[in-house]
């Protein structure tokens, strides 16, 4: 089976490729269109921006549940019940993201003026977010094909699917915004298409890698006792991303509070703070499949070896981002400004200068919480995140009453360090453990 550190680092590095050219996409979408068209178009995209993760958060996770149960079942040999989740998985998506498109079309509009969105910028991020909601079910079908692609070993095939995808939708951002001068909703299209065009891709080939796998043994399409195990694990996943994307909306809500130059430095800053967050959650969706096929074949001290591993490997991508992030700061904020606005770029750069030195933090609370969800402790993981959540919540607002805007961005580092102890404390407690002896996580 080979040394952990060299099975994640296999597993994870095609993973966190695929996470960077996926975070492209937005990054694309706010640069391209904060050069071309204005600071005011970049606080737009960046106030649309907490309500398009809701629905990012729904569907990675649940294809993170989903694919927890797959790599038990694809590490176990039973091939049948395997293609079954498959199926099951793919089919639910399909119907929960018409549901979800339904929804965010309806309320998009009464959840921006419940944020008390700016006036000047409320009409362009109406209409990025409700053409975003018109994709949704390309979203969600790609990031469950990659979840059961993942889930099966294969991370390269999405890749190369997100790689060209990528370049395509920066090429129509370009197009769109620049030549048709379609502003925010030509970037909020160039999304839209480019992800068609990946979900189709990878359901096609998905299909295809189903029904050659080897075992002709015959499987149902749709299992209601399948479902009920998947969403056993993803409900909590999809839990944990919603109250993340549902908290960031209250923290989006004080930003708006100081005005369209600190919502788009804000903007800006967190795209560059998502891009390297969801890198490092890359590693715990790596190490929650290690640690679930692993435990599917009882070999639970390997998993122990695994968070060695996994800490080294996120140490190790972290370094960059904080180098990046702390020295060259304020150049990387002025890919998102038109000209030199200076307000724009100090809001953004403050921001990074404050939370990147503890990504060391959060990158030890990741794996951790990637072990206890694949082991199915998943009490312990919905509470170390919930944790996590309410306190930068409540922080931003406590904090920012004493040192304006400032003051939100101190909540992340004070909220990741105690979260990092919780998440740390459940794992030495060794009750995900227990579950593998008894067969509880199973």
């Amino acid at each position: 089976m080979g040394k952990p550190e060299a099975v994640l680092w296999s597993f994870a590095l095609p993973m966190l490729l695929s996470v960077a050219f996926q975070q492209l996409y937005s990054i694309a979408d706010s640069v391209i269109v904060g050069k071309f068209v204005g600071g005011d178009a970049l606080a737009a995209v960046s106030a649309s921006y907490p309500l398009t993760m809701i629905f990012i958060a729904v569907s990675t996770g649940f294809s993170a549940g989903a694919g927890v149960i797959i790599s038990r079942l694809f590490g176990g040999g039973e091939l049948a019940k395997m293609k079954t989740a498959a199926s099951t998985s793919i089919i639910f998506t399909l119907a929960v993201s018409v549901i979800l498109t339904a929804l965010g079309l309806a309320f998009s509009s009464p959840v921006l003026r419940l944020l008390d969105t700016h006036a000047d910028i409320f009409a362009d991020s109406l209409l990025y977010l409700n053409i975003y909601c018109l994709g949704l079910i390309f979203l969600f079908v790609y990031n469950i094909d990659n979840g059961v692609f993942t889930a099966m070993g294969d991370s390269k095939t999405p890749l190369w699917l997100l790689i060209f995808s990528s370049l395509l939708n920066i090429a129509l951002d370009l197009v769109l915004v620049t030549v048709f001068g379609l502003g925010v909703g030509g970037a909020a299209w160039a999304t839209l298409i480019s992800q068609g065009v990946s979900a189709l891709a990878a359901s096609a080939l998905l299909l295809k890698r189903l029904a050659s796998m080897a075992g002709g043994e015959a499987y149902s399409r749709f299992s209601p006792a399948a479902l009920r195990s998947i969403l056993v694990i993803a409900i909590p996943s999809i839990l944990q991303n919603s109250f993340v994307s549902v908290g960031n909306l209250f923290i989006q809500a004080r930003v708006n509070y100081y005005g369209v130059n600190v919502i788009a430095g804000y903007g800006a800053a967190i795209k560059l703070n998502t891009f390297a967050i969801t890198c490092f959650t890359t590693m715990s969706g790596a190490v929650s499949s290690y640690t679930a096929q692993n435990m599917g074949r009882g070999l639970v001290d390997r998993v122990s070896e695994g968070l060695k591993a996994g800490v080294k490997i996120i140490f190790i991508t972290a370094a960059p981002f904080v180098l990046a992030y702390t020295v060259f700061g304020k150049p990387l904020m002025s890919l998102f400004v038109k000209g030199a606005d200076s307000a724009i770029i100090g809001v953004g750069w403050t921001m990074l200068l404050i939370i990147t030195p503890f990504y060391f933090f959060v990158g030890v609370k990741i794996v951790c919480d990637g072990i206890l969800r694949g082991s199915g402790a998943i009490y312990a993981f919905t509470t170390a995140t919930f944790v996590d959540l309410i306190l930068r919540v409540v922080l931003c607002y406590v904090f920012s009453a004493f040192w304006g805007e400032i003051g939100i961005w101190m909540a992340w580092p004070v909220g990741w360090i105690i979260s990092t102890f919780i998440s740390v404390g459940f794992y030495r407690s060794g009750g995900w453990k227990r579950l593998a002896e008894t067969g509880e996580g199973k």
